[in-house]
């Protein structure tokens, strides 16, 4: 009976280090990383002929080795409650666009306004040593060790439609006040006279600025009998209400 051959498996290309493309064009390493970080001082010939060498060896920049030497990683995280929420889509392209204007990456993480997975996100974003992390904060504080971390690697946090003073006062938010008064006034104008504010469940930042403005336009708009819903104390049915409801324009 014939021995059966053995086949020996293709071995995969190694990928081109920064050495062979400076072999390759007969130039040092530190003219390739010229090249390949976009400096001035390179000539035009020395460059193109980089370049050729770049193309003919596929090479890619190791981009760990490059944050390892700069301690940076040219990204950004950003902590949002829900990407299906359609207020965020908007809110998050424009991040990644300024972003990438300045040479940056944006990593996304989904809350699901819960604390749990928001501290869990976090700590994700730091073990990947991102340079920010932009973040609409859930209901309720870090936890003591969480803090301590967010601490001792020391890197920026800009809230987003959120505040939380504890962490950071670099804030990103939309006048809520004003558009929450704009919108009531606009109901009293046009002569409904029952009012309810539907809120979304937990502690937010900005429950405290809508809830004001409604107010104050109550009281400036005294031919309207509007008055609060106690839902803790009846029910009141949706055909007697005109609702404002803060996940309709978040």
């Amino acid at each position: 009976m014939p021995a059966s051959k053995k086949s020996n498996p293709k071995k995969t290309a190694k990928a081109a280090s920064i050495s062979d493309v400076a072999r390759e064009s007969g130039v040092s390493i530190f003219t390739v990383s010229a090249v390949v970080n976009n400096k001035s001082h390179v000539g035009k010939i020395l460059r193109e002929r980089v370049e050729n060498a770049i193309r003919k060896l596929n090479y890619r920049p190791n981009l760990i080795a490059r944050s390892l030497i700069k301690q940076k990683t040219q990204t950004i995280g950003m902590i949002v409650p829900d990407i299906a929420n359609p207020f965020f889509p908007m809110v998050v392209r424009g991040a990644e666009d300024a972003a990438q204007k300045q040479g940056y990456n944006l990593l996304l993480c989904n809350s699901d306004d819960n604390l749990e997975k928001e501290e869990t996100a976090v700590e994700l974003l730091l073990s990947k040593r991102v340079d920010g992390i932009l973040l609409t904060k859930a209901a309720g504080d870090f936890r003591p060790s969480l803090r301590q971390m967010i601490d001792e690697v020391n890197i920026p946090f800009v809230l987003v439609m959120r505040t939380y003073p504890q962490l950071t006062k670099d804030a990103v938010i939309s006048d809520d006040y004003q558009g929450a008064y704009e919108a009531v006034c606009h109901l009293a104008r046009s002569g409904r006279r029952r009012k309810a504010l539907h809120r979304r469940p937990g502690r937010c930042s900005r429950r405290r600025s809508q809830l004001r403005s409604r107010r104050i336009c109550r009281h400036r708009h005294r031919g309207c009998r509007s008055r609060r819903a106690r839902l803790r104390r009846r029910w009141f049915r949706p055909r007697n209400a005109d609702f404002l409801s803060c996940k309709e324009f978040w």
